[in-house]
């Protein structure tokens, strides 16, 4: 492994730093970056609301990192900084309201895609220069924002949820739904909408065994839905239930809505399917290593293990990296998540 030193900048400043925890958790939820740096440095007040970058490596060109200061803590001799990504501003916190919009029938989304929705959801809630939307796409399949049209006071992550969820790709076993995550190109936080990847056919980034890279993993056997109920079009729905898996795993159940979904066989179906995508996925991972800083979320990694129940392809989740001026340490969350789950259907636990 090649050394690497950690820099971060703030308003373009690079700044002296004793340690520091960039997380990101993924799923619609802002990446963090919290460090400290010594009180000699500044007055803190002027830090406010200012861009930070960090690299994770003073060679890199493009930030693991941007975002903006949120809080600031002041200690005997140093300042505790904490800073959120582009996707802060449509999450609360502390005394800070999520970015809302107001529409009716007269000013409204209708009549775009979901990535045309999106942009003019930013826009109207003067998010432009924070959050840029030129490489964004679109979902597969595409949907309208029209149907049904999107009225009342909404926050932006909930105008982004309700559009995602309802473009999910049912041409292919299991479906799956779209995601929509940041990337940074360089020189600004870029929106990206994407299909969630099969984790059995898309290429594998990176390969991690007990041997070579893990330092610490953790196997998490996960509570298998036996009884999922799919509500569809207007009221129409389906249940599925597994006797087999019921005496096995008791009764667990899930609860979706794909308004797709037209007939009571098709939500059965669509049940059924969620069900064996829950039986494959059984296990997640959480790997603490040495290499993988810079795996973002929906790639899609291999681990092996001696136990072969185990081994297998997995979606990353998200990671946190610690960090002090010379050195840093990895921890992935990584999952086979049936791409047709909470944060894309609606979803209620029972």
């Amino acid at each position: 492994m090649n050394e690497i030193t950690p820099r971060v900048l703030i308003d373009n400043i690079e700044v002296e730093f004793t340690e520091g925890t960039y997380q990101l958790n993924g799923g619609l939820t802002a990446a963090t970056l919290q460090f400290k740096i010594s009180t000699r440095q500044s007055n803190y007040r002027k830090f406010w609301n200012k861009e930070v970058l960090f690299f994770l490596d003073r060679h890199d060109t493009i930030p693991l990192f941007r975002g903006y200061i949120k809080r600031i803590k002041e200690e005997l001799d140093y300042f505790e900084i904490f800073a959120q990504d582009a996707l802060g501003y449509m999450v609360k916190g502390g005394n800070k309201e999520m970015a809302k919009i107001a529409l009716d029938k007269h000013d409204n989304l209708d009549g775009n895609t979901a990535s045309g929705a999106i942009k003019l959801a930013i826009s109207k809630a003067l998010l432009s220069t924070r959050i840029k939307t030129d490489i964004i796409g679109d979902t597969t399949p595409l949907i309208s924002s029209s149907r049904p049209p999107l009225r009342g006071t909404l926050s932006l992550l909930d105008i982004i949820k309700e559009l995602l969820k309802r473009a999910v790709d049912n041409t292919v076993t299991p479906p799956r739904p779209n995601i929509i995550k940041i990337v940074d190109d360089g020189d600004n936080s870029q929106l990206v909408i994407e299909p969630e990847v099969d984790v059995n056919t898309a290429p594998i980034q990176m390969v991690f065994t007990e041997k070579d890279n893990i330092t610490k993993l953790k196997i998490i056997d996960k509570k298998i839905p036996t009884i999922v109920i799919v509500n569809g079009y207007k009221g129409v729905k389906g249940t599925f239930s597994h006797d087999s898996a019921i005496a096995a795993y008791d009764r667990n159940y899930l609860e979706v809505r794909n308004t797709a979904l037209k007939s009571p066989a098709e939500c059965r179906d669509f049940a059924q399917k969620l069900f064996r995508a829950n039986l494959e996925s059984k296990y997640e991972y959480a790997l603490d290593t040495f290499e993988g800083m810079y795996l973002s979320e929906n790639d899609v990694i291999r681990v092996e293990t001696e136990d072969a129940k185990f081994t297998g392809n997995y979606r990353v989740r998200g990671k946190k990296i610690t960090f002090t001026p010379s050195s840093f340490s990895i921890g992935l969350n990584i999952n086979r998540k049936p791409p047709t789950l909470a944060e894309y259907i609606s979803r209620q636990d029972n």
